[in-house]
């Protein structure tokens, strides 16, 4: 069978744009640096992000946030803050971030197939009075992410109508396409305990660390 490695790369940023048509007047400019009235709607609708950072050395680092809708609050036209909810501790994007403030950020809207993109700086707060505001079960975060908008720009419906995320042409039977998260994480790593033991940790973890 032939080699499938790529053998052709883009060279430079003059080669990548020649390969595409120019980009249109109104993409060209549908960058805004404010939350305007129709962003802050849909932050306020929006139960679910993904955030983007990087080290400045690498990697870079994608991480998902979710929670009820309007989880994220919008203090003024150019500052979001997200709380930070109990996770897996590993503290990616927040090590990340301790070096490199700069993130992005996509908001997804169920039902919706525009998404919306706000890019920025961050900082890690740890202010009490603040954080007491987002408390959930009587658990208050122990720190959220501060972040100082700079563009915010709404992308068009293409991606989620290619892929139909709203829709159940490509929704999966859970247990019959893949095992339990416990299982396929004892086989990547190979831990000492068992595949259901791995799993009960998963279990456990979903139950009782929400929040």
């Amino acid at each position: 069978m032939a080699d499938e490695t790529p053998q052709d790369f883009v060279e430079d940023e003059q080669d990548l744009r020649g390969r595409y048509d120019a980009v249109s007047t109104l993409a060209a400019q549908k960058s805004v640096p404010t939350l305007e009235p129709h962003s802050r709607r849909f932050i306020e609708l929006s139960p679910f992000l993904c955030i983007a950072s990087a080290d400045p050395d690498g990697p870079a680092d994608v991480s998902p946030r979710g929670d009820a809708p309007g989880f994220v609050k919008v203090l003024d036209d150019r500052t979001l803050l997200i709380p930070d909810r109990i996770g897996n501790n590993r503290l990616d994007t927040f090590a990340n971030i301790t070096k490199n403030p700069y993130i992005g950020l996509i908001f997804l809207v169920p039902g919706v197939n525009e998404t919306l993109r706000v890019n920025g700086q961050a900082r890690i707060c740890t202010d009490t009075e603040v954080l007491a505001e987002f408390e959930v079960r009587g658990k208050v975060p122990k720190t959220g992410l501060l972040v100082a908008v700079e563009e915010v720009l709404f992308q068009c419906a293409k991606a989620l109508m290619r892929s139909r995320l709203w829709e159940d042409d490509y929704r999966v039977e859970r247990k019959a396409a893949m095992p339990p998260l416990g299982h396929m994480i004892r086989d990547q790593i190979g831990a000492s305990q068992s595949a259901d033991e791995v799993e009960a940790h998963v279990q456990t973890s979903l139950k009782e660390r929400m929040y």
